[in-house]
């Protein structure tokens, strides 16, 4: 699989990329991880190798027990009270932690953002051909943008933009949800579309479009 950040992605004309999202996993920072002398607390809840709750001890008494397993003594919960440690292998953990988000990483889903370009005089196959980009990437799990830039005394005709991305919402229908209404920001009016996701089996629900505002 190619990284995202180095996909390469088709850019039909009047279409380009114009940003991504990465879903994010939070790793392990080992340097928040206390571990034998590093526990401060005057006293802990311990658990052992197996599992089982030894009880309430200083946190020396609970370092000799690991000590005389060859195993390490690792806060697992320091907000608890009084804080929670467990008698295991350091390392182990650490490895079985970090092949659990290798193996979550794998299953991440990059969306990616594409934009589609209309123009407020745009012709009806145009029109067409541009809506069936629109519903393409939306089909392949993909966000899109819907922009109209204004040039010049197009600025005094924003309704006509309003009215282009009000019926490409119509007519994408319960293939997509609407994430951001069409809003102004300068010369350009602009929409975001998302795939909508919904469980198989699960019956579509249609959008009502809102009233546009000036």
């Amino acid at each position: 699989m190619v990284p995202a950040a180095h996909a390469i992605i088709f850019r039909p004309p009047g279409l380009r990329v114009c940003l991504q999202e990465k879903s994010t996993e939070v790793s392990i920072d080992k340097r928040f991880i206390r571990t034998n002398e590093r526990i401060r607390a005057r006293e802990i809840r311990v658990i052992d190798d197996e599992g089982k709750q030894i009880g309430i001890m200083p946190p020396y008494e609970a370092l000799r027990l690991a000590r005389e397993k060859n195993l390490d003594l690792v806060e697992i919960s320091p907000t608890a009270q009084p804080p929670v440690c467990r008698i295991m292998d350091y390392g182990k953990y650490l490895y079985q932690q970090e092949k659990k988000e290798r193996e979550a990483k794998k299953h991440q889903k990059t969306i990616t953002v594409k934009e589609v370009k209309f123009r407020i005089n745009v012709d009806d196959h145009d029109y067409e051909t541009k809506k069936n980009h629109v519903l393409r990437f939306l089909d392949e799990g993909d966000k899109v943008k819907a922009t109209i830039f204004f040039r010049g005394r197009e600025m005094t005709r924003t309704g006509l933009g309003r009215e282009i991305l009000d019926r490409l919402i119509r007519d994408i229908g319960d293939r997509g949800i609407v994430e951001f209404r069409p809003r102004q920001e300068g010369n350009t009016l602009h929409a975001i579309l998302a795939p909508n996701v919904r469980r198989p089996g699960e019956k579509p629900v249609a959008q009502q479009p809102r009233a546009s505002q000036a």
